[in-house]
């Protein structure tokens, strides 16, 4: 695929991202993510003192530590676990995207789904250590200002040590403020530069700390860009999703088709998927989703056969909801490699869809494989 290497290549993100492959690798991460995120909420929820029961009714779907009271400090712990887990998923679906997008911009569509996991299997620890790693240094020097600040508060000899050091403590603050900024840097492009350069963690580091210092602008700029294009993808994506549910609904609600029937299933279904947040919200509730949908009516009575077909109706609804939030996933992710693929052009004039990857190296170590025993059969052939 040709690139103009320039801001109209982001543009294609939201094609680019319409893709069976990418919207359900981030759909199994979400989907993975959210049912730890689900069980670790409500076990701090319990740990709290909070009735499951009680809680199940209150929370529903969507359990949230934060809403309740006097919750104790390892209640927040485990629930922050579960909210990493969700997101340490998101890391390696990422990865797997890019490394998808990098394999079609360079003109392999039968790049797999398997293939991508794989790579991200073998390539783990730099999507994650990287960002650690920078975050480690900023603690290092955060720290290194603590103790020289200790030694400041000698008497008499501490100010001199202070007054001769403080041109280092101003650059290390500065460094600091820089590498603060390459963190929040690495979170975004970690998954990019590992599925394209095949990096490992202090590869992605130093990648990471070149990105910023040669690209700063188009590092705003970009995103400026990628982020509205974002928005206006799912916009429409949604949009294509409820007209579908909405037609379902006026059709197969008729009066003389299933009409009461499907209102109970339907809104029972979407009332458990799209509840109202009052319980953390005290001057107006907050929705998942918009207010044109079905909701059960008061005092509606379902059979056991409607809470059956209810409850899979609901599963249905939220790997629907979840594959909206995959699709603006898919969208940065795709985004992002392509903003860095320009990045590594305009500041090292480097191609990376011209760049042989360990696949093309291995490819062509088999083919050399091949050619030599096809050769040694010869040889022996006619000897």
């Amino acid at each position: 695929m040709k690139l103009y290497f320039d801001v109209r290549d982001i543009f294609r993100s939201p094609r680019l991202a319409l893709s069976g492959k990418k919207i359900w690798l981030f759909l199994k991460a979400n989907l993975f993510g959210f049912a730890i995120y689900w069980i670790f909420s409500y076990g701090a929820l319990l740990l709290g003192g909070t009735n499951f029961s009680n809680a199940v009714n209150t929370f529903g779907l969507y359990p949230c530590i934060y809403c309740a009271e006097n919750a104790p400090l390892i209640s927040y712990i485990i629930y922050w676990i579960g909210v990493a887990v969700w997101i340490l998923s998101i890391f390696f679906a990422c990865t797997a995207v890019s490394r998808i997008t990098y394999k079609q911009l360079k003109g392999d569509d039968f790049y797999s789904v398997a293939d991508a996991r794989k790579f991200v299997k073998n390539h783990r620890y730099p999507i994650i250590l990287s960002w650690v790693t920078i975050l480690l240094i900023a603690v290092f020097f955060g720290l290194g200002a603590v103790v020289f600040a200790l030694i400041g508060k000698i008497p008499f000899v501490g100010e001199i040590i202070f007054a001769l050091f403080y041109i280092l403590y101003f650059f290390g603050s500065v460094f600091t403020v820089y590498t603060l900024i390459v963190f929040i840097t690495s979170l975004i492009y970690s998954p990019a530069i590992v599925a394209t350069l095949e990096e490992d963690t202090m590869g992605t580091v130093f990648q990471s700390y070149s990105v910023t210092w040669s690209q700063p602008w188009r590092l705003v700029l970009y995103h400026l860009i990628l982020l509205p294009i974002m928005i206006i993808g799912v916009t429409v994506f949604k949009w294509f999703w409820f007209a579908g549910y909405n037609l379902i609904n006026i059709i197969f609600g008729a009066d003389w088709l299933m009409s009461t029937k499907l209102h109970n299933i339907v809104g029972w279904a979407t009332d458990l998927v799209n509840p109202q947040f009052n319980f953390c919200i005290t001057s107006h509730c907050g929705t998942v989703i918009p207010q044109t949908l079905l909701s059960l009516q008061d005092g509606a009575a379902l059979s056991n056969t409607e809470y059956i077909a209810g409850t899979i109706v609901a599963i249905i609804l939220f790997i629907l909801l979840m594959s909206i939030l995959s699709y603006g996933l898919s969208i940065l992710s795709v985004g992002e490699t392509i903003i860095f693929a320009i990045f590594k052009k305009k500041s090292n004039d480097e191609n990376l869809l011209l760049r042989s990857d360990e696949d093309d190296i291995s490819d062509a170590e088999s083919d050399q494989n091949i050619d030599d025993d096809s050769e040694k059969e010869k040889e022996d052939s006619t000897g």
